[in-house]
């Protein structure tokens, strides 16, 4: 950036031209700050470098293809398809915020779908790829902070030469309401929040699951934390609540593996979005959770249901896991964030813990619920009263036994 940037001008430019700005600079986290701070980091980065290049739509179609073995839950369900892409350059560019539609261009509207390399495509007919998709750049993605389920339009220019897909110019509209309003939304963490008071129905036959819908409900926005010694089915009990969770229509389900077996990862009902054995650092185990969790806030800011499931939180810093915990919230007239996580005792603010006994694992064939070490906060506004004082009196009557 040749011109030296001046704090007054800044103070006179749109949100819009400030954000863009903020993005050739490099600044994490731009849409989250309020003008003066945007402002702040601007000039504080301004002799950064800029982003590297944009990779070219084959590139980004080449990382669906390695990157999505299995469907994922939720809107945000992988599938394994090949989708050529392009070996132009300019694939994907984001135009200048202002800049009109061309004689001939179109204008799309459906459903984001990101990849994991950042970038991502309308489809136009979802969940499965169509011809007609869309594709949108990583650049366009982090700008306006798009998350896989989002409903969005904007107009489109057609193929160039080799590429495969049309590309969106910009985005106009974000589930409906212009852009820029969503991009000035209320922080995430200045939305107002309530007790959970929608219960996440399992409706599964499996004995573990069962119990744990009857005995220790959770709902949307529930923190929950599946204790219990080791081998008392923390993992297998997470997977069946995985499996159970991508089934439910209207939730965007992911999981992060976080200190695991790296052979148990086939093993799970969805791929996950990051994996990390145990021999992982405990910083690169809490930044892959953080991740996820930030992606299931951008979800639940706009309205979403998203469920995010991590195991384990055993190895990450104390401090990353009660981070990770806290983020789960149901949002006043919002979109919520469960977080459903594996530990080997309870970090303390949870509103749902289901405790594992594992003599009693040792005697089945599935993870048993210890009673008396479980509960659940506010039970009554999940299951109502008389669901309520039933879990108590089984509470009761297993610490007097």
């Amino acid at each position: 950036m040749s011109a030296v940037l001046d704090r007054g001008e800044l103070e006179k430019s749109p949100l819009a031209d400030l954000h863009l700005l903020a993005n050739e600079l490099g600044v994490d986290g731009f849409r989250r700050l309020r003008k003066d701070d945007l402002i702040d980091a601007i000039l504080a980065g301004q002799d950064a470098a800029p982003p590297a290049e944009e990779a070219p739509q084959d590139e980004d179609e080449e990382t669906e293809r390695k990157s999505r073995r299995g469907r994922r839950g939720g809107r945000g369900r992988g599938r394994a398809r090949t989708e050529e892409g392009s070996t132009d350059e300019d694939a994907g560019e984001q135009p200048e915020p202002r800049e009109e539609p061309r004689a001939g261009d179109r204008t799309a509207e459906g459903e984001v779908e990101l990849l994991a390399n950042g970038s991502g495509f309308i489809r136009l007919n979802p969940p499965e790829p169509t011809d007609d998709d869309v594709y949108i750049s990583a650049a366009q993605v982090k700008r306006c902070e798009l998350v896989t389920g989002d409903r969005v339009s904007g107009p489109v220019r057609a193929a160039r030469r080799s590429e495969r897909f049309p590309s969106l110019i910009r985005v106009d509209t974000i589930n409906g309401r212009p852009a820029d309003e969503v991009a000035e939304g209320t922080r995430f963490d200045d939305l107002p929040a309530a007790f959970p008071s929608e219960r996440i129905e399992l409706g599964s036959e499996d004995p573990t699951l069962k119990a744990i819908e009857w005995l220790t409900p959770f709902g949307k926005g529930s923190r929950v934390v599946i204790a219990g010694a080791p081998r008392a089915g923390k993992t297998e009990a997470l997977r069946r609540l995985a499996g159970a969770l991508t089934s439910r229509e209207g939730l965007e389900v992911s999981l992060v593996l976080a200190g695991v077996r790296p052979e148990e990862t086939p093993e799970w009902p969805l791929e996950p979005t990051a994996a990390l054995s145990f021999g992982a650092s405990p910083d690169a185990q809490a930044q892959v959770v953080e991740q996820a969790i930030e992606q299931g806030r951008r979800v639940a800011a706009r309205g979403g249901d998203a469920v995010v499931l991590v195991d384990t939180l055993e190895a990450l810093p104390p401090s990353a896991a009660r981070r990770a915990l806290a983020a789960a919230r149901n949002i006043v007239d919002g979109g919520s964030l469960t977080v459903i996580a594996t530990a080997p005792a309870p970090f303390g603010g949870e509103t749902t813990v289901v405790a594992l006994d594992a003599s009693l694992t040792a005697l089945g064939r599935f993870p048993a619920l210890a009673l008396e070490g479980s509960g659940v906060l506010r039970a009554e506004l999940l299951v109502g009263d008389a669901g309520a004082e039933a879990i108590t009196k089984a509470r009761a009557e297993a610490l007097s036994d």
